[in-house]
């Protein structure tokens, strides 16, 4: 039984941290509407975001259980620069070419993506029932958005580009997190993340632009504020808790809820259609995550 509530917590923290993270995009498009670039734009995020971050690694995490070498944290920075820095950096400058939509499910690779490193570089296996839950939900994805793939624009190649680029980033930051985050806790471990990834973009900001950030319209902030507590801070914590519960690959299976989320909150927000054909592909991807949601349980009973 106590086993079963940790499965089932796991995977709910796990759903509604990607549903947060998915509310970005819609976030994004909203704001370029208002002709903000996507360096001011990841600015804003990290900026709004990194006060929450360092309150927490001075106040709220516990205190290491583990030895921590010098390679362990030329790991963490390293992880961070790529996990949200590069990724979110490539993702903004892909939604700029292409819609929301579209970017989940050129996104969606890094789950197949997560197995290939983790396989490669941890010589983790990858288990039958893994492969199938993927590709059922591959497949209620590719459902979902068989109408967003005619989608036709100028730099549509180089907007997938960018996206699939962020993908891969993303993917290699949810394996390194796996193997670092029993090391240094979740909170700590997120926190440092993140700082390094602030970090990241402050020096980017400082070397390429230095225009004025103070030249927009309210909504451009008030959207920044709401992607660093919405889609940045809560979300990060509660990914990082669950893949510390259910490890990156079942997590980054779990993940296709993803493109599901971004098609409603499109619809509501964007105006963007939503067809038969995307509710069908919801459904079989929600199939996909029942499938990993028993796999999961299975394998804390063997434990």
């Amino acid at each position: 039984m106590q086993l079963s509530k940790i499965k089932h917590s796991a995977v709910f923290i796990a759903i509604v941290g990607i549903v947060l993270f998915s509310a970005k995009a819609i976030m994004v498009k909203l704001a370029y509407q208002y002709n903000v670039s996507s360096l001011h734009l990841l600015m804003f995020r990290m900026l709004f975001s990194l006060p929450f971050y360092l309150i927490i690694l001075y106040f709220f995490t516990p205190k290491l259980t583990h030895n921590i070498n010098r390679v362990d944290y030329l790991w963490l920075i390293f992880f961070g620069f790529i996990g949200y820095y590069l990724a979110s950096y490539f993702d903004f400058l892909g939604l700029q070419y292409i819609k929301a939509g579209l970017e989940r499910i050129i996104l969606f690779a890094y789950p197949t993506l997560v197995l290939i490193i983790g396989r490669v570089f941890l010589r983790e296996k990858i288990s039958s029932k893994q492969i199938i839950a993927i590709l059922i939900t591959y497949f209620g994805v590719i459902v979902t958005f068989s109408g967003e793939l005619q989608y036709n624009g100028e730099h549509i190649l180089l907007g997938g580009f960018l996206i699939f680029l962020s993908a891969l980033t993303y993917a290699s930051y949810l394996v390194g997190s796996g193997w670092l985050i029993p090391k240094f806790g979740v909170l700590r471990f997120t926190s440092y993340a993140m700082i390094v990834s602030s970090i990241c973009v402050i020096i980017h900001y400082l070397i390429v632009d230095r225009s004025s950030i103070f030249q927009y319209p309210y909504q451009v902030y008030l959207l920044g504020l709401l992607m660093a507590v919405l889609s940045t801070l809560i979300p990060s914590f509660l990914v990082s808790l669950a893949i510390k519960k259910i490890g990156a690959s079942n997590f980054s299976i779990i993940g296709s809820i993803g493109p599901v989320s971004t098609i409603l909150l499109a619809y509501i927000f964007l105006d963007e259609r939503l067809t038969f054909m995307q509710l069908l592909g919801a459904i079989i991807v929600i199939i996909g995550i029942t499938l990993v949601s028993w796999n999961t349980s299975k394998n804390l009973k063997n434990l």
